[in-house]
């Protein structure tokens, strides 16, 4: 063997042996690595993702953020968090045992500004929480469009306060009218940017089935 073939093997070797350094302990166990993530049976037995939501607090336990299972462990395992609530499995590594983080808070105070959302259909139809805002149907992230309240074919932009979650039959209806022009579609509330309260009630929905997060939001 050669020794520039005996480098890949060993790196292959190499790339084996953390595939399976990290198991989820539970009646059911995958394997992950780092950007490749598999799930877990926890000991109510529903299937449990990496990408379950945790509640990310400030220093001051100020709730701020919300990120998946996986990114919760990263920071917490490079000491830039501490667990605060834990899920009822756990994973390890060797002989290192690591508990699932359902809260997590960060050690060092971050300054959070006003505004932290990106302009995104994404964070529009969060805000907006999946509903049309003309006749108020509630329907998935694929079910919906954006609307420009005022039409870009008469100068409208794509800001906060003029892009909207809409049916595509509303979409249809406004066609490029101003809002004034019909006399049947209404706005059922103005659009405003991301707030810290809509970040809040988005939190308060996404956390309603657990207790662990109910301290930190409902206060």
């Amino acid at each position: 063997m050669s020794f520039g073939t005996a480098m890949v093997h060993a790196r292959n070797q190499k790339s084996l042996a953390k595939r399976h350094a990290l198991q989820v302990e539970g009646p059911t166990v995958r394997t992950f690595t780092g950007s490749a993530v598999g799930t877990a049976t926890g000991a109510a037995g529903a299937p449990v993702a990496m990408h379950t939501p945790v509640l990310v607090l400030n220093a001051s336990y100020e709730p701020i953020n919300i990120c998946g299972a996986r990114r919760a462990l990263v920071l917490v395992l490079k000491g830039v968090a501490t667990t605060e609530e834990e899920r009822n499995f756990s994973l390890h590594a060797a002989r290192v045992k690591i508990p699932m983080p359902s809260v997590i808070r960060l050690l060092e105070y971050r300054r959070i500004p006003q505004q932290t959302r990106a302009l995104s259909r994404k964070n529009i139809l969060l805000r907006d929480r999946n509903t049309c805002q003309y006749c108020s149907i509630v329907l998935s992230a694929g079910e919906l469009t954006l609307d420009h309240v005022i039409p870009r074919s008469r100068g409208g932009q794509s800001t906060w306060e003029n892009l909207v979650a809409c049916c595509h039959s509303c979409n249809r209806k406004k066609g490029n009218s101003m809002l004034h022009e019909l006399m049947d579609l209404h706005l059922q509330r103005e659009p405003r940017p991301f707030s810290l309260h809509t970040s809040r009630h988005i939190m308060r929905m996404i956390g309603s089935s657990d207790a662990r997060w109910k301290k930190y939001l409902f206060y």
